[in-house]
């Protein structure tokens, strides 16, 4: 890996960043339970996973489109739970607000970009995210230390679809082969650049998959639990520690 590694690409949600009041007091069940429904967890999870994979280059040609396209899912989403009229109205502006809350960097996001900086590796994201990953980066403070950040929102289409990894990789000037994906979802961060050629590190999280078991890594797979162990896997070393000043 360290021979071959020119660029890495990193998720967003989950991998650099989280929803900074931790325990997401404003999940969509809470939303939907304030507004007096119920959000089964089968229906959110199929709203989640359900547009994976997508080529929505119709919805994407301009801000105002892809946000169309965001609340009508949404409509599909409340319509589905028997929710109408103005409550659906109502909700649907909940929803799109808590989309819109305050995130934070994991604590060795920063440091960790730094270090491959530091190496003269070219850094990019790649997100199913919307219009905005650009500005959420830089409330987050990352947004310096990234070369190419590539949004679904913009690219037309969602990891896992190959258009929105092509585009991550043209926009840094690198070969698949010489780029290191990482990401803490199985599918789109994984699966979905090994077939095309790229390394994969699966972000494993131990904090954030309470009672889960994770994925049998296969031939070529890597695994990490933060973000500091994908630098032994490239031959690096973390960054020195500042000494206190007396």
């Amino acid at each position: 890996m360290v021979a071959m590694t020119s660029a890495v690409i990193f998720d967003f949600y989950g991998t650099l960043a989280k929803w900074a009041d931790g325990e997401r007091a404003f999940t969509y069940e809470t939303i939907f339970a304030t507004h007096g429904y119920e959000l089964r967890t089968e229906v959110r999870d199929y709203f989640f996973s359900r547009y994976d994979g997508v080529d929505h280059a119709e919805h994407s040609v301009d801000e105002a489109a892809y946000e169309r396209w965001v609340r009508s899912r949404l409509r599909d989403l409340v319509d589905s739970c028997g929710v109408r009229g103005h409550d659906a109205d109502g909700l649907i502006e909940a929803l799109r607000r808590a989309d819109q809350g305050e995130m934070t960097a994991y604590p060795e996001a920063t440091e960790t970009l730094e270090v491959l900086r530091g190496a003269g590796l070219a850094i990019g994201v790649c997100s199913n995210w919307g219009w905005e990953l650009d500005a959420f980066l830089d409330d987050v403070g990352l947004l310096p230390l990234v070369d190419v950040p590539i949004t679904s929102a913009r690219a037309g289409c969602r990891k896992p679809h190959p258009g929105i990894y092509r585009q991550s990789v043209e926009a840094l000037g690198v070969d698949m082969a010489e780029v290191v994906f990482v990401g803490d979802s199985w599918e789109p961060d994984v699966r979905g650049p090994r077939r095309l050629g790229m390394t994969a590190v699966h972000l494993w999280r131990e904090e954030d998959r309470v009672g889960q078991a994770p994925p049998a890594l296969e031939p070529g797979d890597h695994r990490v639990d933060d973000l500091g162990g994908l630098l032994p896997l490239l031959g690096l070393a973390s960054a020195p520690a500042v000494p206190a000043l007396d």
